[in-house]
């Protein structure tokens, strides 16, 4: 793709980064065929290609974002699916980044729409409040009764329906917290590792049983585990809202809390169960890369960072429990799949303790979670969610399996089928205990 960008605005890293992902574009299409919102609306502003050249004119032209950009932007779940598809290789994921950062910056929304994502930013990272924010959600939930349902479902949502949408997605109950940071889990036996286990936000108040069942498998298997005391939320909900100041803070500060426990005690790895924090993580580098006291320790930290399953699929676990004719679903989170090329990995870990896996079809297609989305984006996300929850129940599974929480929580709200995270089901083949929603 043609650029038409000046030297002044070359000089800007972020526009330098810019003009090489667009002139990497070739027209070519194929990612209209995997986007989420291409398929469900089929409008070329709804998909990647389209998205791209408004990105592209917007820049070029150094314009404040129009009210139609921001539509279409916001439309974009950040899937990444058409970085799977696209056979030159746009990053689409640091273009669609840099654009939503532009908006939060120069558009100014509806003032409830403001009002709605500062408090989506200041509780979500923050557990205690996230926690608190559930029980009063819980309380108010009957509420949602009352608002009137759509009869056409609609691509624009309202504050009404983003309300109701967030008081649907509160759980019945929350269980009690898990274990607080600072904590260490000793190895069972001789020590062969030691890892910090990134403890996330959302997570650690609606499923703790999630890093539970991982500290079990590690610490049985001679993994030492380590809750980092002054870890925060890695920044992925923020960063996706595009308020890369608080993004960027929060990752300077995890890099220094783990840059100091890896010199204190060894690390061997930082372990990630929700794959769109560690895809953030992964990207800290990059995201870091202009910053002169960050950018090698924030490089060294992506290398470090794995998903669960990368680092449990180099552990000689031990001999599994035959599960019988288990039957699982497993869910492959957009984030795992398209943003760190983990596939086939949780499957074979899961085949190989004794469960009957199986393929969801469309599994290249979003469940319709993607972070804050099904919250923004109720109406779109809820047709996502409806049409994996069917694709599934071709499977006629015994269980669901994903590996990221938003994935569990926004499938969940559309079946009866169990819905676990794949280190719950390879705990309970190794030894651990038998997952409580089965």
């Amino acid at each position: 793709m043609k650029t038409e960008f000046s030297l002044a605005q070359l000089a800007d890293p972020d526009i330098a980064e810019a003009d090489k992902i667009l002139r990497a574009c070739v027209h070519c299409g194929f990612c209209t065929a995997t986007c989420p919102t291409y398929v469900l609306l089929g409008d070329e502003l709804d998909s990647p290609r389209g998205r791209i050249y408004l990105i592209k004119e917007m820049l070029e032209k150094g314009r404040p974002p129009t009210r139609e950009v921001v539509k279409h932007i916001d439309r974009c779940l950040s899937c990444l699916a058409c970085m799977t598809t696209c056979p030159s290789g746009v990053n689409y994921m640091h273009l669609v980044d840099q654009a939503r950062v532009r908006i939060e910056q120069q558009y100014k929304r509806p003032l409830t729409e403001r009002m709605l994502r500062a408090v989506l930013a200041l509780v979500l990272p923050r557990p205690k409040l996230f926690r608190i924010s559930m029980v009063l959600a819980r309380i108010a939930r009957p509420l949602a009764a009352l608002v009137p349902t759509p009869k056409v479902p609609s691509a624009t949502p309202t504050l009404l329906s983003r309300i109701k949408a967030m008081l649907a997605l509160a759980p019945g109950l929350l269980p009690p917290p898990g274990a607080a940071g600072g904590s260490v889990f000793a190895a069972l036996g001789e020590r062969r590792g030691r890892v910090a286990l990134l403890q996330g936000c959302a997570q650690q108040v609606l499923a703790p049983r999630i890093n539970q069942a991982a500290i079990n498998l590690l610490t049985r298997h001679g993994i030492e585990v380590v809750l980092v005391r002054d870890e925060q939320c890695c920044g992925a909900l923020t960063h996706h809202l595009g308020r890369a100041g608080d993004a960027l803070a929060r990752a300077r500060a995890n890099i220094a809390a783990w840059t100091a426990e890896a010199e204190r005690g060894g690390l061997d790895a930082i372990l990630v169960t929700t794959s769109g924090c560690g895809t953030v993580i992964k990207d800290y580098g990059y995201m870091l890369r202009e910053d002169r006291d960050f950018a090698q320790p924030a490089a060294k930290i992506s290398a470090l960072a794995k998903d669960i399953s990368e680092y449990v699929g180099n552990i000689e676990l031990q001999k599994s429990r035959q599960q019988g004719n288990l039957v699982v679903a497993y869910h492959s989170a957009c984030s795992l799949q398209h943003g760190q090329k983990i596939t086939g990995l949780p499957k074979d870990l899961l085949s190989k303790n004794g469960f009957v896996v199986k393929d969801v079809p469309e599994s290249h297609l979003c469940c319709g979670s993607a972070g804050t989305y099904n919250l923004l984006q109720p109406d779109i996300a809820g047709r996502l969610r409806d049409r994996k929850v069917a694709n599934i129940a071709m499977l006629k599974p015994d269980v669901i399996a994903a590996g990221n929480i938003g994935c569990m929580v926004q499938i969940a709200g559309g079946t009866s089928v169990p819905v676990v995270h794949t280190i719950e089901l390879l705990d309970w083949a190794t030894g651990g205990p038998r997952p409580g929603s089965i």
